[in-house]
């Protein structure tokens, strides 16, 4: 991890006016007045960078007529904000996670307890209840179909016997249309 560095405003060289290098300073990095006024107030003008970057600032300045100097600067000092919040972040939803896991193992092992105290007996009860249940199906349709046969068949033959009765009345009236003709008076 390299160390950053930031030029601070440490004075002005012999025969430099502060206004004279202020707005030198602000037309040569094309900068608001303000800010250049800022830096010489100890505020810093460019932000943390490179050592080398930093000293090419410096000379940058110097060129102005202003003395700086190099103030190390941490690399986590802005990201230790943010850092702290995603630890905390990051803390908090281990800490749902481990509470959720819990939870799941202690619902499996009350299961586990249900299940250990049902008695084997009801198991082998719900297995002859689904096979009864199948049986009673089959004695339901046999009851339904002896039933509807009893009463259609009687229906059935007396209906058959209408209809062949009077297929033959009627092949009988082709057939001979002198035999019905009183029905015609």
């Amino acid at each position: 991890m390299s160390e950053n560095y930031r030029v601070m405003f440490a004075g002005l060289a012999q025969d430099t006016q502060a206004d004279d290098a202020q707005t030198k300073l602000a037309a040569k990095i094309k900068a608001p007045h303000s800010k250049v006024t800022a830096f010489f107030q100890n505020k810093p003008l460019f932000a943390p960078c490179a050592k080398d970057k930093a000293l090419k600032q410096a000379k940058l300045l110097a060129s102005v007529g202003i003395k700086t100097k190099l103030q190390p600067v941490k690399i986590d000092q802005p990201a230790s904000l943010a850092d702290t919040a995603s630890q905390q972040r990051d803390e908090h939803i281990f800490n749902a996670l481990d509470y959720i896991t819990s939870s799941l193992i202690r619902i499996e092992e009350k299961l586990d307890d249900l299940e250990q105290r049902l008695p084997a007996s009801t198991e082998q009860v719900s297995a002859t209840d689904e096979d009864a249940w199948q049986n009673d199906d089959l004695l339901l349709d046999e009851e339904l179909d002896t039933s509807i046969k009893k009463r259609s068949n009687t229906l059935l033959y007396s209906l058959i016997a209408m209809v062949v009765i009077l297929l033959v009345v009627l092949g009988l009236s082709f057939a001979f249309p002198d035999l019905f003709s009183f029905l015609d008076a």
